[in-house]
């Protein structure tokens, strides 16, 4: 498989964070959305909407949204449970994720470290306003329980773990939801774990 991926992108975190966690090889392609990389006609081939990450299967079929490939690539793992009640709460968390917690963390995270805080600064107060309802979601599931879904860790916790483990970058400070820097210590003490910055050489 390949994965084409940003650095940065703590989409792209989690699909290495899984690929890791299942030890699963896979050649890494830096696409560098800063420089555009993302908006040429060959990316876009791949992905019409631009955006990475996107994981080329050895088949040569391609798969966008990182929340939809971290299910992918879960499937019939231990990363997923088997009860379908249970899979839907996974599904719950991972829509959570991406309409809640990363339309607000990630931007304040993006513009707070790509040079945009000053042209955005109108616009800040609210996205901090939204990731802490979101991280205050989170601490409310974390305060009595280790993981987001059931008794274990899981793409739940994959997906949500990406951008709030680095939200500090977005200028939120993480030392007022205790639970869920706990939660972040125990994602990271995990067998396998890699950082956002341990990224593969690219090919």
């Amino acid at each position: 498989m390949r994965l084409y991926d940003f650095y940065d992108s703590g989409n792209g975190y989690k699909i290495r964070l899984l690929l890791a966690g299942l030890g699963q090889p896979y050649e890494y392609v830096e696409i560098d959305i800063l420089k555009g990389e993302s908006r040429t006609p060959q990316f876009l081939a791949r992905n019409p909407t631009g955006r990475v990450p996107v994981l080329e299967l050895d088949d040569g079929r391609h798969l966008a949204e990182s929340n939809a490939i971290l299910w992918y690539l879960a499937r019939g793992s231990r990363f997923i449970p088997d009860d379908p009640y249970r899979q839907a709460q996974v599904l719950q968390w991972l829509f959570f994720e991406q309409y809640q917690l990363e339309p607000n963390i990630a931007v304040a995270r993006y513009w707070m470290r790509h040079g945009l805080a000053e042209a955005k600064r109108d616009r800040l107060p609210e996205k901090h306003a939204g990731g802490a309802a979101a991280l205050a979601v989170l601490e409310q599931r974390l305060r009595d329980h280790d993981w987001l879904v059931g008794e274990t860790y899981g793409i739940a916790d994959i997906a949500l773990y990406g951008y709030t483990h680095a939200a500090a970058d977005g200028g939120f400070d993480l030392a007022s939801w205790p639970a869920v820097t706990a939660w972040i210590d125990r994602v990271a003490a995990r067998p396998g774990h890699v950082r956002m910055d341990d990224v593969p050489p690219a090919n």
